[in-house]
């Protein structure tokens, strides 16, 4: 049995709930179906229908109200998250066991927990152990381009996840329908950031002050060469397409769908000839 999963990571306001909405809707437009795992102990909205919801489980709001626990947002968040991991049993129920299951997994925007911390690597290590074969999707505001210095703390904080994961990761540039002109132009340029990019868009008296430290970023970046991105605009059923066979063959989801055979009668052939008759 082979399932498949998509683990939705990125900051907050990243757009990772519209992505999943969104990729959802394009699964069912094109005849496929694909699931949605709410993963947020904190969301008070989604456009979707989850087949399970962390916060049946825990929720941040009840954690902020035990006095015993006094934990404000960050701190309740990473309490539901290592909560989960004690009632692992109550979450392999929610998955079921269906074959070819494929379930995107809707996760809070709080990154610390795919870079700093050990939850997410124990999801995905519990996911295969189901035979799910998982990859990660990445999104980041596409906003980020207009402030270079932020682009590159993302790009960091990407890797990180990148390496902390330990499996395949498909990185987004969300939102684009929302940039305007100027930032659309340079925006192929973000795509596959390197040392260049970097070096060629602080103005000089930064990039005098803080040139190693900028060399030295860079240089990650080209050692890695792991860290390319793909646009998105959840409102073209293209780019939707685009991305979802990216995510395919990072998944090797084709490879485990079974051939469709087509009926056919055989041709007759007329024994006295060496044509073929149609049998129409």
């Amino acid at each position: 049995m082979v399932r498949f999963a998509q683990i939705v990571i990125g900051p907050a306001g990243s757009g990772k709930s519209s992505y999943v909405s969104a990729m959802i809707s394009h699964g069912q437009a094109m005849g496929r179906t694909l699931s949605a795992f709410n993963m947020d102990p904190a969301a008070e909205y989604f456009q979707y229908n989850p087949i399970a919801d962390i916060r049946q489980l825990i929720t941040v709001d009840d954690i902020m109200a035990d006095k015993d626990l006094s934990f404000g947002p960050n701190g309740g968040l990473i309490f539901a998250m290592e909560f989960l991991l004690d009632n692992m049993d109550w979450f392999e129920e929610q998955l079921g066991d269906m074959d070819n299951d494929y379930i995107l997994f809707d996760t809070a925007g709080q990154i610390e927990l795919s870079t700093h911390l050990d939850v997410m690597q124990k999801l995905i290590r519990f996911l295969q152990s189901h035979d799910f074969r998982v990859v990660g999707i990445f999104l980041l505001d596409s906003q980020f381009i207009s402030d270079v210095s932020k682009f590159f703390s993302a790009l960091m904080v990407s890797l990180s996840a990148m390496i902390s994961l330990e499996i395949p990761v498909v990185n987004l540039l969300t939102k684009t329908d929302l940039l305007d002109k100027p930032s659309l132009k340079r925006l192929e340029s973000f795509l596959e950031p390197d040392s260049y990019l970097l070096e060629n868009q602080f103005p000089e008296k930064w990039g005098q002050k803080y040139r190693k430290l900028t060399e030295a970023f860079g240089q990650l970046l080209d050692d890695y060469s792991l860290v390319k991105f793909m646009s998105i605009n959840i409102f073209d059923e293209q780019c939707l397409n685009d991305v979802l066979l990216s995510v395919d063959n990072a998944l090797q989801f084709d490879d485990e769908q079974e051939v469709k055979v087509r009926d056919f009668d055989e041709p007759l052939i007329d024994e006295n000839s060496e044509d073929i008759v149609d049998n129409d």
